[in-house]
């Protein structure tokens, strides 16, 4: 089975239309880690293509938030401004599909998938200390995470910890899963990378071969950014994009 496998798209609709169309013929089966909407101006296509194609989608924060589901009292007055804005512009059954989208974990073909942690969907899993506690919750040997907007992750293997950092600014990187390992994986953000690259990142996930392949593609960072700015959407909304933050 090939798997695509997705987190943090953001509204960006020129972002995951550029994933989508690198990868078109190249999987069978969508896994989706959630945050489909908030900061970017596209929240109705994102989520209507998403809900029609994805085969599991679990919920992010943000899809929380944006959908009434949470209270967004916790964000900064950005994100603040940017999921009351979603609320206001989401179609009714894009609404209604948000507020029941599945708390994680959720295991699929022997994959376990979460949007923060295991423990709290809300946690961000950043360094090796927080992989160690999710380790100890994590049952099956492959699990992917989204959240940070950071591609890479961790491998535990003979009581070692391994950090995973794919490196910015390179073509796709191969990760070969071994029988002995744990693994506990990010394939980045779709459409609002953190890592200083500001290219779509993506996992394909070929469980036959035990292979997982890192990718970052570029898409239309005009266009989307036009578009947050002509919807109304604060400023830096945009300006983050270009730098990858």
């Amino acid at each position: 089975m090939h798997y695509l496998i997705i987190s943090d798209i953001h509204s960006n609709w020129e972002a995951l239309e550029a994933v989508l169309e690198a990868v078109r013929g190249l999987y069978d089966k969508v896994l989706c880690l959630g945050d489909l909407v908030g900061y970017g101006a596209d929240p109705n296509p994102v989520v209507d293509w998403v809900r029609t194609n994805a085969a599991v989608v679990i919920r992010g924060n943000h899809d929380k938030a944006c959908s009434g589901l949470e209270s967004p009292e916790w964000f900064n007055d950005t994100a603040r401004n940017a999921a009351l804005w979603t609320l206001n512009s989401l179609a009714p059954e894009n609404l209604t599909y948000l507020t029941n989208l599945a708390k994680g974990p959720v295991d699929s073909d022997g994959i376990t998938l979460v949007h923060g942690s295991i423990v709290d969907e809300d946690e961000y899993v950043v360094g090796p200390r927080e992989a160690a506690q999710m380790f100890s919750y994590q049952e099956a040997r492959l699990a992917f995470f989204g959240h940070t907007h950071l591609q890479g992750g961790f491998v535990l293997g003979s009581n070692r910890l391994q950090v995973i950092r794919p490196q910015p600014n390179k073509g796709p990187q191969y990760l070969e899963i071994q029988p002995t390992e744990k693994y506990l994986l990010n394939p980045g953000s779709v459409g609002q990378p953190r890592d200083g690259d500001w290219r779509s990142a993506f996992v394909l996930y070929d469980s036959d071969e035990k292979l997982i392949v890192f990718y970052r593609i570029e898409y239309d960072l005009d266009k989307a950014q036009q578009k947050i700015l002509a919807a109304g959407l604060p400023e830096p909304l945009a300006a983050r994009l270009r730098v990858g933050r």
